[in-house]
């Protein structure tokens, strides 16, 4: 690397994500220097103030301030590159092709177009894209859809291992005291387990009302997973999961959702 390789700053509240870019980056574009990573917005300020990278890439949504309101700050002094985990704000504004932006998870066909744009606006010395109307456009959406988000995956620890897990993949969530057992299916469709930190109380407003339901006040279930319903005599129901061994609980409160058996 030189002196006169161009620089980056990452910032996004999940550590994982940012080292998973970071690696993506690095094959991509081996001469860029990654010189900051930030946890949000406040910390992506700071760290752009004090080492002046030449491209941020920016968490749409991250605690404290937001990632457009990091752009808000930086204005033009860099390039940017917003990524974000819910496609309604890249349909919104970004498709205007005015800002550049990354849907995760990151594919490294879409990373590489991004490149490419950047990489021909530095050769040309062309002054990075910005568009305040746009960027407060965004701040708008973000205020307006200030609820959680709907989940795309969770990161959760398998034994030894921090994975993230396709929400799509959970067959339910248990909640466990502080803690929410995640069942879910691996690659080959084998059934794994795993504890997350986060309690299901957290969790439910997050959830595709369509695709998940509760079922106890412990337990979530993911409704492509069941098997079949088994009404009990005490008004009570137990779910058998596909591929599982294990039941899941209905009661008394929740049986009206299977009325329908």
């Amino acid at each position: 690397m030189s002196a006169n390789d161009p620089t980056a700053l990452i910032a996004d509240d999940e550590p994982l994500l940012r080292d998973a870019l970071e690696r993506m980056l690095a094959q991509a574009w081996p001469e860029l220097q990654i010189i900051a990573q930030a946890r949000n917005g406040r910390e992506a300020i700071e760290m752009f103030e004090a080492k002046s990278p030449d491209i941020c890439f920016l968490d749409v949504q991250m605690p404290g301030k937001t990632g457009i309101e990091a752009a808000q700050h930086i204005g033009r002094r860099a390039h940017l590159v917003f990524v974000t985990a819910y496609d309604q704000y890249a349909v919104q504004a970004f498709s205007h092709g005015v800002l550049d932006y990354l849907v995760k998870p990151v594919e490294p066909a879409r990373l590489a177009e991004t490149i490419a744009r950047i990489q021909e606006r530095l050769r040309a010395a062309q002054p990075a894209l910005n568009s305040e109307s746009l960027l407060q456009q965004l701040a708008l959406s973000l205020q307006r859809n200030a609820a959680p988000p709907t989940l795309r995956w969770v990161r959760a620890s398998a034994g030894e291992t921090v994975r993230l897990i396709p929400v799509e993949d959970i067959d339910f969530l248990r909640s466990e005291e502080k803690y929410t057992l995640i069942g879910w299916r691996d690659d080959g469709g084998q059934p794994r387990e795993a504890v997350i930190r986060t309690s299901l109380k957290e969790l439910l407003p997050q959830l595709d009302t369509t695709q998940f339901a509760q079922v106890h006040r412990s337990v979530v279930v993911n409704l492509r997973s069941i098997s079949h319903v088994t009404r009990n005599s005490n008004e009570t129901a137990d779910i058998s999961l596909k591929g599982r061994s294990d039941t899941l609980q209905v009661s008394r409160s929740y049986l009206h959702l299977f009325r329908q058996m």
